[in-house]
């Protein structure tokens, strides 16, 4: 799958975008999920964001957020991708261009990530690894995950 890429700051976000990501992040972490929880953390102003399209469609995200903002480290979050392209690759895509953009705005600096636990196989394929003991965040099992640049 070749989705189309844009990078930008909080502040270079159109309305529209910002409303389909958030639309996005919603369809996922709340309703997919079930979960209830406050995605607005005040943590979007400081990151950049990656949005990656099918077409007019919004079907890819994350946040880049940079280090000392959650983390020491620079930090992946709010990965998501859409229904309709799971299972095709926009996942790795997805992960592929987040950190390739953490290495051209931080340069080559260590990632950590807050993950969910039945994700691990996959960023493992990316080279992070676990840290530390799990977690539950909004009734989900997490764990941090770490990886050195290459």
């Amino acid at each position: 799958m070749e989705l189309q890429w844009e990078f930008k700051s909080f502040d270079a976000l159109s309305p529209h975008q910002l409303y389909a990501l958030l639309q996005l992040r919603s369809a996922v972490f709340v309703v997919e999920q079930n979960c209830v929880f406050l995605d607005a953390d005040n943590k979007d102003q400081d990151s950049f964001h990656l949005l990656g399209s099918n077409g007019q469609q919004l079907v890819a995200y994350t946040r880049i957020v940079p280090p000392g903002v959650i983390y020491e480290e620079a930090s992946i979050g709010r990965v998501i991708t859409s229904l309709s392209v799971r299972r095709a690759g926009a996942g790795r895509e997805l992960m592929r261009e987040s950190i390739k953009k953490i290495y051209q705005l931080y340069g080559a600096v260590p990632i950590k990530i807050g993950a969910q636990l039945y994700l691990k196989e996959f960023y493992e394929s990316f080279g992070f690894v676990k840290e530390g003991e799990g977690y539950l965040e909004d009734g989900i099992e997490h764990i941090y995950m770490f990886k050195n640049p290459n």
